[in-house]
């Protein structure tokens, strides 16, 4: 039996990574050394000389954006591109999500779902130089794939002022108006009334998605609508922390405490957060991920009753 040839190396700019055959002929690589059976194909015109499920998904995707004109990452890859709130969907990692403007030739390709649909050129941004759908569209997009108090939660995502010396960034992802803008452009469109019903819910404020669903349940459940990461005034005019969601009226600020409060130095901020209340005179209502079982019946029971001991009634 004949033993396969060893192949001659890839450049190194193509070793450990997926890349399409046009790049790597233009750089040298011979038609021969590209038919290699040693080389992954993961569709027409993309090869890997290794497994790529390991990768960052920015290295995965980009040959698919390559290989053919006018296409952009789209739906669940922009959004993990985006870093965007997203629920976990039961697909193929190895799968990508590609948009193609209407009119432009059809793809049929293995590991790709192709949306062929209107795509607009301010509509497509870059992530590490890959075509990417705006977070906007991206947002509009996902209105078909995702539940409404999700959706809710991306947009929340892509408009909340962000924490500069965390995120370096100063500017929100997006604002309402580039989200209204393309309700009103893409008429017709699928997810649309999902997207409409969305957006009258969407607030500047929210850090996670956990703080978006506790309003939501808070609100439905008819509780008043709490401000979101607003600083408390003392009475002395100085300014202090910022509870996720408050009631300045009654004095009660939520703290919603995700899996990072059982460390040892959160575990202290808190502690100090929590005289700090007291100080303040104001009533601390800490919420955690077992009080958002069930609808998260449990979490607005306990904001019920603080809001009740402050003295509100319901209509009044």
């Amino acid at each position: 039996m004949r033993s396969m040839k060893t192949a001659r190396p890839l450049p190194d700019d193509f070793q450990n990574r997926p890349f399409t055959v046009s790049d790597a002929a233009r750089a040298g690589v011979s038609q021969k050394r590209l038919r290699h059976r040693g080389l992954h194909r993961l569709g027409k015109g993309i090869r890997s000389e290794s497994p790529t499920a390991e990768l960052p998904l920015s290295i995965r995707v980009r040959p698919f954006t390559e290989v053919n004109e006018r296409c952009a990452a789209s739906h669940l890859t922009a959004a993990e591109l985006l870093v965007l709130p997203r629920r976990q969907q039961k697909e193929n990692p190895e799968m990508y999500h590609i948009i193609r403007p209407e009119g432009a030739a059809h793809l049929n390709r293995p590991h790709v779902n192709v949306h062929r649909m209107k795509l607009y050129s301010d509509e497509v941004t870059t992530v590490e130089g890959i075509p990417v759908t705006t977070p906007e569209r991206t947002w509009l997009d996902m209105a078909e794939m995702l539940t409404l108090d999700e959706l809710v939660a991306m947009g929340d995502s892509c408009v909340r002022m962000p924490r500069t010396d965390l995120e370096g960034r100063d500017m929100p992802l997006c604002s309402l108006a580039d989200l209204q803008r393309m309700i009103d452009r893409h008429k017709g469109k699928r997810g649309l009334r999902r997207a409409k019903e969305a957006i009258r819910l969407i607030r500047v404020g929210s850090d996670s998605p956990q703080e978006t669903l506790l309003r939501l349940a808070v609100v439905r459940a008819g509780l008043p609508e709490p401000e979101l990461n607003v600083p408390i005034i003392g009475d002395d005019g100085l300014r202090h922390h910022e509870p996720d969601l408050s009631y300045r009226k009654y004095r009660i600020g939520i703290e919603y405490e995700g899996e990072h409060h059982g460390q040892d130095l959160q575990i202290v901020r808190d502690i100090a957060r929590s005289e700090r209340y007291v100080a303040l005179g104001w009533t601390e209502v800490r919420i955690s991920t077992r009080h958002m079982l069930n609808d998260a019946k449990p979490a607005v029971i306990k904001i019920r009753a603080a809001l009740v001991q402050a003295g509100w009634r319901k209509g009044a």
